[in-house]
């Protein structure tokens, strides 16, 4: 049985259902010790956040991940116990296999056989894993970047590893992320019978032909990097649950995950210029759940598609698709971030699982970008 393998049904033995670690990070901090890393413990609030570092010289390397898991969803839907690291036929099963302790556990063993055979590299290498980035991420990565930048303790390449992989290993490797505003919309009426419409103001209707106004917005065009802006209805309630009550209100939420060719303020803009054609009554806030990012070339990205190249023999692809992840509060820093990880075939999903077979080419590729980057460039 690999190291990886080991180490990652480890990790996920421990019930780190957001924001808790159980015990994950205390287990890293034990490991990587012994190769020398010192353990800082940057915590805020319900949130546990570990930086592990070796050394002190530029440039600063820093593998990215979180050990908390979304919640397993109904445990009678699971073929076996999802904290209970299980393989069947090649695969193991569990959650937070692919996401991402699988990528933590592939981060840990490639370390300790860089240190190993290049006590002297380059530079300095660190880890900084939070419990935060499956859940609101207000105490995690963003808190961690501010006391970093207050040292200026500047990261000059990051590598993430959350699932970016399609239908093998590293055959994709995200090199930026949409933003995602999300918004919560309050459209007011006056509540009354439904057969008195006249002394009534029905929300629903006022708000009918904004709504489609706003589904049917062409955002832009995206562009060489990034697909167009997308804009997605996810809650929409009103009524008391009587069938003869017109409601008083109609609260609503959606979330735009947009490209380069657009910023926060020119959304909301657009957006509260839409409502203003309609006349309806209304209070709307607004979260920034993070911008934009890309890395456009440079050294970070070259080492990963020789390292790729060189463990798997296949060319990977530059990609910007997906969701958001931590690596919205890296890149503004100026560091060179990209996510590069397990298949994400089965993230969130009943029966979470990992080929087996992927977990030591993986492994082998973080130890060879390290190679890349620290002993021969």
């Amino acid at each position: 049985m690999s190291d990886s393998l080991t180490l990652l049904q480890e990790l996920i033995s421990r019930e780190s259902v957001t924001p808790e670690d159980a015990g994950c990070q205390d287990l890293l901090t034990q490991r990587l010790g012994k190769s020398g890393f010192k353990a800082e413990q940057l915590d805020f609030g319900d949130t546990k956040n570990l930086w592990l570092k070796r050394g002190n010289n530029k440039p600063l390397f820093v593998f990215l991940g979180h050990t908390d898991v979304v919640p397993t969803g109904p445990l009678k839907q699971w073929d076996s116990a999802p904290f209970t690291p299980t393989i069947r036929e090649g695969r193991l099963y569990g959650r937070g296999a692919a996401d991402m302790k699988g990528g933590i556990a592939c981060f840990v063993t490639a370390v300790e056989r860089f240190v190993a055979q290049y006590p002297d590299h380059q530079g300095a290498i660190a880890m900084m894993i939070t419990s935060d980035e499956e859940g609101p991420a207000t105490d995690g990565v963003v808190k961690v970047i501010e006391v970093l930048e207050q040292r200026n303790e500047k990261i000059d390449y990051c590598l993430v590893g959350e699932p970016s992989s399609d239908k093998q290993i590293a055959d994709v490797i995200r090199v930026g992320r949409r933003g995602s505003l999300c918004a919560k919309l309050i459209v007011k009426g006056i509540q009354g019978h439904v057969a008195y419409p006249e002394i009534a103001n029905n929300p629903i209707h006022g708000f009918a032909s904004a709504l489609q106004a706003l589904t049917q917005e062409v955002w832009d065009q995206g562009n060489q990097f990034f697909p167009p802006t997308s804009l997605q209805i996810s809650n929409i309630n009103s009524g008391t649950g009587a069938e003869n009550i017109i409601p008083g209100e109609l609260e609503l939420q959606f979330n735009l995950r947009f490209c380069t060719e657009l910023d926060e303020t020119t959304i909301k803009q657009r957006v509260l210029e839409i409502f203003d054609r309609f006349d309806f009554d209304y209070e709307i806030s607004w979260r920034l759940s993070g911008n934009p990012f890309l890395t456009t070339g440079g050294e970070l990205i070259e080492a990963a598609h020789v390292a790729i190249k060189t463990i798997t023999g296949i060319d990977t692809l530059d990609d910007t698709g997906g969701g958001t992840s931590d690596g919205r509060f890296i890149a503004p820093t100026g560091a060179q971030v990209i996510e590069l990880g397990h298949l994400n075939e089965s993230i969130h999903k009943i029966n979470e699982n990992i080929p087996i077979a992927d977990l030591e080419p993986l492994s082998d590729i973080y130890e060879q970008v390290l190679i890349e980057l620290l002993i021969k460039g």
